[in-house]
């Protein structure tokens, strides 16, 4: 199984196999990384410019064989346990959903990231967990969801000021 750099487990033995559609991949098939920051990898970007910009891996699929390739997530459900986040507005606690490396920028790889739960991020990196393992939400991760969605339902319920405010205080 692929490893951190403080050599945890990430949960995946080949990245790649998991990997979505190239960051830098635009509608239309073109590299936006040559598009933007030619400056960053003025070689790259000549021979991309010489194919109009064309993505020259994203038709086969073949990720790994560019230079520049990268897959984030947006961390909005986990990959393992299909947990949603719920995120509340003004409230600094911790995502219920986090980002996850399978493989980090650097030495020559790429960034590739996946959403994972705080808990199977736990699982995955304390054990050897996997993330396409067919696992349920933890319980304190659906108590603490339904926390949340519970605020924020609270919080959009009208009130009128009546309501709200006691007159008497």
């Amino acid at each position: 199984m692929e490893r951190t750099p403080d050599g945890t487990p990430v949960g995946v033995d080949d990245p790649y196999a998991v990997a979505g559609v190239c960051d830098h991949l635009t509608d239309d098939g073109r590299c936006r990384f040559a598009l933007t920051r030619s400056g960053d990898d003025p070689g790259f970007a000549a021979d991309r410019r010489a194919d109009g910009y064309d993505c020259h891996v994203g038709a086969d699929g073949e990720w790994s064989a560019c230079p520049h390739y990268r897959s984030t997530t947006d961390a909005k459900t986990c990959v393992r346990c299909d947990l949603d986040d719920v995120r509340l507005a003004h409230d600094e606690a911790r995502p219920l959903v986090e980002e996850h490396h399978l493989s980090y920028g650097g030495d020559g790889s790429h960034e590739i990231t996946v959403g994972l739960c705080r808990w199977c991020h736990a699982k995955v990196h304390g054990s050897i967990a996997r993330i396409d393992d067919d696992a349920s939400p933890d319980p304190e991760a659906i108590a603490e969801r339904e926390r949340r969605r519970e605020a924020e339902r609270s919080a959009s319920a009208f009130e009128t000021a009546g309501e709200r405010y006691d007159p008497e205080e």
